[in-house]
């Protein structure tokens, strides 16, 4: 008795085996296309040049001239840039501050200016940039100054003329940014904030954190063929396409911002940030006027497109995505909807439009096809697109996902999209491997797939997972960062960068014959043509859904071959596909099964 097995696309883990059946119960680096199981593309190196940290984002783009392909990396200590087969430090000077109100001290008749900096973590003879003071003492303090420590609040810098009188002042908009490379950041999140939490050192002993601490993550941005960029809470940078020369701070800018955007309209948006009276506010939405990424000056009365805007209810922004000419904008519990006026009396407006359904991480969500989705932070899956409504997404292997998620280290989730197979794909960290991005689950968003889920995780040493990526584009092919800063060309070649790539895929237990056993006698194979290296079929069985398993000799299928030979038996039979060479590639098809009766019923 010939039998061929025929099983639908997708993995299904959180159903029982034999409950699922028929259908695929477990995979790794195995896509589904078009109905059938095929191997994941491989990855090429990009370049042999390890980017300094772990990479958080990465954007790719052109100029507007010489088409030259520009990729930019923000990682957890530098911003690197490579461009022509270069790679380039574009790391900026920093943080951008902005000071407290007036804190700006002269003394009559002496060209020394005191300034209050709450730990400032200078040392003198650094140098400093002043922006935004207006006059005090009758001077205006503006520049850039070489400063002299006087404690761990305060230094004093030499202005080039005598103040006319004793008096403290500056105004409400003093930004400061420190003449040197801005410091790294956290490669870890630690929570929320509460007793034991925050970096090691920050703080006083056994003081509990005020906030909460997060990994760096990055804002990129294209603006033309300058590169606008972010890194979380902090303030806004610009790098003008000069290799040789860092990105510096736009001064009149928030100085921490959550997330940055820019919108269609030529606008850049700072999401949750510092309101223009300096008080920082997890809620505030602040955009630039058109087409000036330094004009952020909330004039209504005037022909200044800049604004602010609060959003309502609790929470804080965690991150926002332009689905075509709308922004959506999520905090922790909700989403909001931005559109476009254009007059100057209300440039956007806001709408909610879901409720528990915020964003777990700055860059869990994606968009795909018009349609967004992401992971809220009970790590439920949602999608949205503008005029509809939000509606779960229903994930078929998210128990394994949700189980073990690494604790408080969420914001590492990436979200990317793959457009050539209509994916969206979600690396994360799971607990059973570290802190760090291990592993990844994926969508399909369009196609006879649509609905479908698949997964990758660690095997035989290999990691698929990407802590930074970016779909392809600007570029022929995406852009992933490994955890250990190795820029790969993602779904190129059929090896792990020359080395062995790793897939597998397991069925859930099928019944070949629900009415007795059988003995397994032949397979006849059904691989596409352009197979790739060896495949081997392994086949283990039951006679009862939770009976005994016995599991047989593996056999290995070269490229085009016919029929092998099996003696396997039982009722339940779970088939597993795997592959571990260079290169490795293959899609299966319906495989049949030469079967005789074995005479036990029931």
């Amino acid at each position: 008795m010939e039998i061929p097995i025929d099983i639908p696309s997708g993995l299904n883990s959180d159903d029982t085996t034999y409950s699922a059946s028929p259908a695929w119960a477990d995979g790794s680096n195995v896509r589904f296309w078009n109905n059938r199981p095929q191997t994941m593309g491989g990855w090429e190196s990009l370049t042999q040049t390890l980017l300094t940290g772990v990479c958080r984002a990465v954007l790719a783009w052109t100029d507007n001239n010489s088409a030259t392909l520009n990729v930019a990396f923000g990682t957890n200590s530098k911003l690197q840039l490579w461009q022509g087969g270069t790679m380039a430090d574009i790391t900026p000077l920093g943080p951008v501050t902005l000071l407290a109100a007036n804190p700006l001290t002269t003394t009559n008749a002496s060209p020394t200016v005191s300034v209050s900096h709450p730990a400032h973590g200078l040392a003198s003879t650094n140098q400093v940039t002043i922006s935004g003071a207006v006059a005090v003492g009758g001077i205006t303090p503006n520049g850039t100054f070489a400063i002299t420590v006087t404690d761990v609040d305060h230094y004093t810098f030499t202005f080039g003329s005598n103040a006319t009188s004793s008096a403290t002042g500056g105004g409400s908009s003093v930004v400061v940014v420190p003449q040197v490379t801005l410091p790294a950041g956290a490669v870890d999140g630690t929570g929320s904030s509460g007793y034991g939490t925050g970096a090691y050192g920050v703080g006083g002993w056994g003081q509990p954190s005020a906030a909460d601490y997060f990994p760096r993550t990055w804002s990129l941005q294209p603006w033309g063929q300058k590169l606008l960029a972010s890194p979380r809470n902090g303030g806004l940078y610009e790098w003008s396409n000069v290799l040789a020369t860092p990105a510096v701070a736009v001064p009149t800018a928030p100085a921490r911002i959550t997330q940055m955007l820019v919108a269609p309209q030529r606008q850049v948006f700072a999401l949750g940030c510092t309101q223009e009276n300096g008080t920082w506010n997890p809620l505030c939405v602040r955009h630039s006027g058109v087409g000036d990424e330094t004009q952020w000056a909330t004039d209504a009365t005037s022909t200044s497109t800049a604004r602010e805007y609060i959003l309502p209810g609790g929470g804080r922004i965690v991150g926002g995505k332009f689905v075509g000419k709308f922004l959506l904008i999520w905090t922790t519990q909700s989403l909001f909807l931005g559109t476009y006026v254009g007059q100057l009396t209300q440039v956007w407006r806001f709408d909610k439009v879901g409720d528990k359904c915020g964003l777990i991480g700055p860059n869990a969500a994606a968009v795909a096809d018009q349609m967004a989705v992401w992971i809220s932070p009970d790590r439920q899956f949602h999608s949205y697109t503008p005029g509809g409504a939000v509606s779960v997404v229903a994930c078929p292997i998210r128990s394994d996902f949700s189980a073990n998620l690494a604790a408080s280290q969420a914001d590492k989730i990436m979200a990317s999209t793959t457009a050539a197979f209509c994916e969206v794909r979600w690396d994360y960290p799971d607990a059973r491997d570290g802190t760090e991005v291990s592993r990844y689950l994926v969508l399909a968003v369009a196609g006879p797939d649509a609905g479908k889920w698949w997964r990758g995780s660690p095997q035989n040493g290999v990691l698929p997972a990407r802590p930074a990526m970016f779909d392809a584009g600007p570029a022929l092919s995406p852009i992933g960062v490994s955890a250990a800063g190795a820029v790969y060309w993602q779904e190129r070649g059929a090896s792990a960068d020359g080395q062995p790539l790793p897939w597998f895929i397991t069925s859930a237990d099928l019944y070949l014959d629900e009415n007795r056993a059988l003995l397994v006698r032949e397979c006849w194979p059904d691989i596409a043509l352009d197979q790739k290296g060896p495949v081997t079929l392994q086949m283990s069985s039951q006679l009862h859904p939770q009976g005994a398993r016995e599991t047989f000799a593996p056999i290995v299928l070269a490229p085009g071959t016919e029929r092998v030979d099996f003696k396997a038996s039982g009722r339940l039979f779970q088939l597993t596909w795997s592959g571990f060479s260079s290169p490795s590639y293959a899609r299966l098809g319906r495989p049949v099964f030469d079967t005789k009766p074995r005479g036990r019923k029931g």
